[in-house]
């Protein structure tokens, strides 16, 4: 199963750049834009982080995704 998020849906709704978030978070543009492609699962540590920075639930934020029997 493939972890998926919603960062970028959140981050766009509330006008935040990637810019401005990496510098908040302080990671690299490059680390959120690997991120909201699912191209890269965040840390523990960073997961938790983006949870207080949006202030969301985690299920709001992370799922799983299902994979069908046989994949």
């Amino acid at each position: 199963m493939a972890v998926i998020n919603h960062i970028k849906e959140i981050r766009q709704k509330r006008g935040i750049t990637q810019i401005k978030m990496a510098e908040d978070l302080q990671i690299t543009r490059q680390t959120v834009n690997a991120i909201e492609k699912n191209k890269h699962n965040p840390s523990l540590e960073l997961a938790l982080k983006l949870i207080a920075y949006f202030d969301v639930p985690i299920e709001e934020m992370f799922y799983l995704e299902e994979t069908k029997k046989g994949e």
